[in-house]
């Protein structure tokens, strides 16, 4: 899983199937990073090719942590299979959910803060 640190947030890449295998992955992800005081946890689900019944568990348990760390969840590039499985069992409704990663960024304002530094 690759993590990439950036303003006050961390980028959390999985790869692959977020299954039990994957989800416990997650879950060793997450009790890793509530310690640490970031204001956003992106997840790029962009890799996923599959999610089931247990990676849905990990994402809303690391929804959960986020939440007692005052810290905000959100997610990005779902592929339409993924997203289905959002809209289908509505977490679409509970999670941010985010085309890509150039949309989060514009979301939170950095394109701006970019062009303004140029």
């Amino acid at each position: 899983m690759g993590l990439i640190e950036r303003y006050e947030e961390v980028v959390l890449q999985p790869q692959g199937r977020l299954d039990a295998l994957g989800g416990e992955e997650l879950q060793q992800q997450w009790a890793t990073l509530a310690p640490r005081q970031y204001k956003a946890w992106i997840l790029d689900l962009s890799r996923i090719e599959f999610i089931d019944s247990s990676g849905l568990v990990s994402l809303v348990s690391g929804l959960e942590i986020a939440t007692q760390s005052r810290t905000k969840l959100v997610l990005c590039g779902l592929r339409p299979s993924a997203r289905l499985i959002f809209e289908i069992t509505q977490l679409d409704q509970v999670f941010s959910i985010f085309e890509s990663y150039d949309a989060i960024d514009c979301s939170f304002g950095r394109v701006q803060e970019a062009l303004q530094v140029a």
